[in-house]
């Protein structure tokens, strides 16, 4: 049975062949994807090298920014099987990510220590 449309679902297993941990934990629900340009691809790592139909779709979804969340939800596929499959696109370098800014990035601490400082003098 083929993963093809049409040849009914397709387990998870069979889909990650057999891997269930992808090969980085750099992944996040919201870790932002998107897709190469063919030019910044390494040689012979193009969309028809060998990719499994999943791969091939995610490449055709991710033309856009998505994170890890909305591949697995538009592909009706778990989290852990869509990892795994980024995380191979990632390792042929047909996808780049951007993790999310965590929430000590997101605030300039010299800021918000004029803030508090300025809360004390009140």
């Amino acid at each position: 049975m083929s993963g093809t449309a049409g040849a009914g679902p397709v387990r998870p297993y069979v889909i990650t062949g057999g891997r269930v941990a992808p090969s980085r934990d750099t992944l996040a629900l919201e870790t932002l994807v998107v897709a190469t340009d063919a030019d910044e691809a390494p040689e012979g790592a193009g969309p028809a090298a060998g990719l499994s139909p999943e791969c091939a779709e995610i490449l055709d979804l991710c033309g856009r920014l998505l994170s890890v969340a909305e591949v697995a939800a538009h592909l009706r596929q778990p989290v852990a099987v869509i990892k795994v499959l980024l995380a191979d696109l990632l390792d042929a370098g047909l996808v780049v990510a951007r993790p999310p800014v965590t929430a000590a990035d997101r605030h300039d601490p010299a800021l918000l220590k004029e803030v508090l400082d300025g809360l004390r003098q009140l």
